[in-house]
């Protein structure tokens, strides 16, 4: 189809308003949740577990991100204007993608920890500890910074009316394409069908074995479920429809218009919306991990219902 005879998309719905009021809202339960956790957590900095540090820097991945939110809704809500600098632009884009990584990786190393401790626990009691889960929480770090610091070296910015590209200009559109699909396979797919080995393992485990506490069971199944509605939702649509939405561009640019560039433009729109939720969902995971956390919000559920009670 010729480039003439493309369906324009409607960026207006999506850019300014949609997304603009979506990032408002995983700020406010996203930094509340967060918040709440990593404060119970380090109350009980003396008990922390080896697979609580995992959760302490999903935390703190998760904040970092959030703290860049109102800078975007600013962005959106003048039309895609950015006010706050070219290299404030590719600092509030490498966040996105370290929050991305760091969280993946996280969550990977929570389900392998998981893993080892119901499959094989003989052989990890005392084996692994808290300095463990230091060092490889340090790994995580310097791996999502490695993945993520080529995104700064593309150009983010253009145009008398400063934009701030999620991804980079259309001149360096085919680059950036090789460079995402790489980042797709070893920021996403590896750590996914890692998880995916464990839980499915795991479940084999845990049908076969009459021994485990159906406690253990039920927190692991649901541990399980967190995992795969984060992987659903937030994480595949959002690494799916933004290499298809790339490639799409790339056709663009040879001036190629596919009939489904203005859905795809849609598609990735909702899914960069859904990426972004991973944020406010992660506290999920600090629930059905740490046992200390879930007494403490039964006990405010119980202060609120009494509060309730008593008022009316």
């Amino acid at each position: 189809m010729n480039i003439t005879n493309c369906v324009l998309p409607n960026k207006q719905l999506f850019q300014h308003r949609i997304l603009p009021a979506l990032y408002i809202l995983v700020f406010i339960v996203g930094l509340v949740a967060n918040g709440w956790g990593l404060k119970s957590l380090l109350h009980n900095w003396k008990k922390l577990g080896d697979v609580n540090v995992f959760i302490l820097n999903l935390g703190l991945a998760d904040i970092l991100y959030l703290l860049t939110l109102p800078f975007l809704v600013v962005y959106y809500l003048k039309g895609n204007v950015w006010i706050f600098g070219g290299v404030f632009c590719k600092v509030t884009r490498f966040c996105f993608n370290l929050n991305l990584y760091c969280s993946i990786g996280f969550l990977t190393c929570i389900s392998v920890y998981r893993y080892l401790a119901i499959v094989h626990p003989m052989r990890v009691m005392g084996r692994i500890t808290v300095s463990h889960s230091v060092i490889i929480s340090a790994m995580v770090w310097i791996l999502a910074s490695v993945q993520s610091l080529p995104d700064m070296f593309f150009p983010k910015t253009s145009g008398k009316k400063s934009k701030c590209f999620d991804s980079t200009s259309q001149e360096y559109i085919e680059e950036y394409l090789k460079y995402s699909l790489g980042w797709t396979l070893t920021g996403f797919c590896i750590p996914f069908l890692i998880t995916l080995g464990c839980y499915g393992h795991m479940i084999c485990v845990l049908r076969r074995k009459r021994t485990v506490d159906k406690i253990l069971k039920q927190r692991s199944l649901r541990l399980l479920f967190i995992l795969i509605l984060l992987f659903s939702v937030c994480y595949t649509p959002h690494y799916v429809l933004k290499n298809v939405s790339l490639y799409s561009r790339v056709l663009i640019k040879q001036k190629i218009c596919s009939y489904w560039d203005s859905r795809v433009f849609s598609a990735h729109q909702i899914g960069r919306g859904l990426v972004c939720l991973n944020s406010a969902l992660n506290p999920l995971v600090y629930l059905h991990v740490n046992e200390h956390i879930t007494a403490q919000l039964r006990q405010l559920l119980q202060r609120v219902r009494s509060t309730f009670h008593q008022l009316f």
